[in-house]
């Protein structure tokens, strides 16, 4: 085996800077627990003269990462960028197709390219390793892959983004709005400073359901259309009631296998405050598997900040300079095969339903005669007068309902005029409040 590696790190954002900083400290320790001896040989960023807290080797610099594969004797690379396509597409297959290892957190362009990512991998016999992209620091994928291989897993649910996590706990400590505490989370740098909507719209945590599904049951990576809802339509409001309730809001993914059928989801939740996924705070994630003999079993860390990506990256790199040429997705391709899909318009739960009305007779008596004429019963009904403003908030718990009735009565409720905002929903966690 080669005794000498030659390193590329694409991307010198926070992670790819942080990632740089510690193969540069930690190359002789490396060296002990390999054996190898490492160069960072490239590095590569959109923009060279960007302030960053290291200096920037010119020798080793390339503004097209592409050149760098084509112009480097290249061993592993790590992409960093985090495109689902475009420029991050480009280097992993162009390094696969020169045979250099890829290390990359990036789950939107593991979830979208994945298969063929990782078809291309199998061919040119190189790894292609994403440990980072689901769960931060969390060693998720590795423990299915390898710790949890002889068993038949049913179910993966949990907190997959450390962001929104992050702001449900801020909001419901501080009662601050969803706006005052997304820009706290931005200034910790938990949240993105731009544009920070694939976080809160859950399609960062649907990337890593998907992720987790192709791995958890052998499966191909699903396309198809999923049940995903975010966290910015909650307000302090729904902190309030929801304490009310013993109850505490989460943003969950969740995959399982109903009826021989995958069913991947991603939307908030009202859990019992007794539970363990309930009190896991602040920029943690928390991902619990259902198995068969293992039972439950549970891994908690922190998933946001780039110390957390760079430890699973770095985890990759030393399973690679150890020798350990696997499967990206922990079998051979042809043995994957494509999931059947579970229909969400039969998905059954108890609903948390908030809306705001004009304070005025007969308002009430029209949401339930909808709710009546869509057969979605009242569990427990609660009206909270703002004499004021002359308007209420009514909130709603409903028995168990399935997905399509909920949806048409909610788009039927839209037409009555004196609701002056969209209605919230939140599904209740495994049933209902009691």
């Amino acid at each position: 085996m080669k005794k000498i590696y030659n390193v590329a790190i694409v991307g010198l954002g926070q992670i790819g800077s942080y990632l740089y900083k510690e193969i540069l400290t930690k190359r002789k320790e490396i060296q002990k627990k390999t054996g190898k001896i490492i160069n960072i040989v490239a590095i590569s960023a959109k923009n060279k003269n960007k302030k960053r807290k290291f200096k920037i080797n010119k020798n080793i610099f390339f503004s097209d990462p592409l050149k760098l594969i084509s112009e480097k004797k290249i061993d592993i690379i790590f992409e960093c960028i985090g495109l689902s396509d475009g420029i991050s597409k480009k280097v992993v297959e162009k390094a696969i197709a020169n045979r250099i290892h890829v290390i990359t957190p990036n789950k939107a362009l593991i979830a979208k390219h994945g298969e063929h990512l990782s078809n291309m991998a199998l061919k040119k016999k190189v790894n292609l390793e994403f440990e980072a992209s689901v769960g931060g620091g969390i060693p998720i994928l590795r423990t299915i892959k390898e710790g949890l291989a002889t068993n038949k897993i049913n179910k993966i649910y949990g907190i997959l983004n450390g962001t929104c996590n992050y702001i449900l706990t801020e909001m419901e400590k501080t009662g601050d709005s969803f706006k005052s505490v997304l820009k706290k989370a931005q200034d910790h740098g938990y949240a993105e400073p731009g544009n920070p909507k694939l976080d809160l719209n859950g399609y960062d945590t649907l990337a890593k359901v998907k992720i987790l599904s192709a791995l958890a049951f052998n499966k191909k990576i699903s396309t198809s259309n999923c049940l995903m809802e975010g966290i910015e339509n909650i307000e302090s409001k729904d902190f309030d009631m929801a304490d009310q309730l013993n109850l505490r809001i989460k943003l969950l993914g969740i995959t399982e296998i109903v009826n021989n059928r995958l069913f991947e989801r991603v939307h908030p939740c009202l859990v019992k405050k007794n539970t363990y996924i309930a009190n896991v705070s602040g920029v943690m994630n928390a991902v619990i598997l259902e198995g068969m003999p293992v039972g439950e079993t549970v891994l908690q860390g922190e998933g946001a900040g780039p110390g957390p990506t760079s430890s699973a990256l770095m985890s990759d790199f030393l399973s690679i300079l150890r020798g350990n040429i696997k499967f990206p997705f922990g079998l051979p391709n042809n043995a994957r095969e494509s999931a059947r899909i579970y229909d969400d318009k039969n998905y059954e739960n108890s609903l948390y339903l908030r809306f705001e009305v004009n304070d005025k007779p007969g308002v009430l008596s029209q949401i339930t005669k909808h709710l009546a004429k869509y057969k979605i019963s009242i569990q427990r009904l609660i009206q909270i007068p703002d004499n004021t403003k002359k308007k209420a908030s009514i909130i709603i718990i409903t028995h168990s309902v399935k997905e399509n009735n909920s949806n048409k009565c909610l788009r039927s409720i839209n037409s009555i005029k004196n609701i002056i905002k969209k209605p919230v929903l939140i599904r209740l966690f495994n049933g209902n409040i009691y």
